[in-house]
């Protein structure tokens, strides 16, 4: 995840990137945010935007949805509604309407921020769940470090760190408890995918 305060910032971080979603606000100091989404579309940036503004008049809530902005969040809003409609966006997205992820034994809820096997709760750490939830939505692909590192992580992590296989080791270590086998696979050179059993 990466965050901007400015405009030009942001525009420039969501054109190079290939982001799940991006959270865009109309009030930039430096450039309106419905020109950076005219942007965005015309360079042919097709991740789900969700405007974000203090805005509610009628006309800019349409105005941003002809821009092809995918949903609307008016200030001030609870902060479990932004999480809400960012994963209800990317499932649309990505054609899965369920908000919940299934991979054989293996549940993921990622609105409630929450992982089982066999209805049984597997309690993982923050990141540990953002890598699981990833790898569960990407399932049956197999994800590169490098992949899984620019959607977990900010702009600044090195996917060689060491960081990342901690945090992979431990959440197999956890749902392998849990299941008494493995779940998350390394497929050495290549990457990370969920295995279905």
């Amino acid at each position: 995840m990466d965050v901007s305060y400015t405009g030009l910032k942001g525009e420039e971080l969501a054109f190079v990137n290939e982001y799940d979603a991006v959270l865009l606000d109309l009030n930039l100091p430096d450039k309106d945010g419905l020109d950076i989404l005219k942007f965005l579309r015309s360079s042919n940036v097709t991740a789900p935007v969700i405007i974000v503004t203090a805005r509610d008049e009628i006309e800019e809530r349409a105005l941003g949805l002809a821009l092809s902005s995918d949903d609307y969040l008016t200030k001030p809003f609870y902060m479990v509604e932004p999480r809400a409609r960012i994963q209800a966006s990317i499932r649309r997205y990505y054609g899965k309407s369920s908000p919940v992820l299934s991979v054989g034994r293996l549940t993921v809820t990622p609105l409630a921020r929450a992982a089982s096997v066999q209805g049984q709760p597997v309690e993982l750490l923050a990141k540990e769940f953002d890598i699981l939830e990833y790898l569960a939505e990407k399932y049956p692909a197999v994800v590169s470090a490098e992949e899984l590192a620019e959607h977990v992580y900010d702009e600044t992590f090195d996917p060689f760190f060491s960081v990342l296989r901690v945090h992979i080791s431990r959440s197999r270590k956890k749902l392998t408890q849990a299941a008494g086998e493995e779940i998350i696979h390394t497929l050495r050179g290549k990457g990370y995918a969920l295995c279905e059993k």
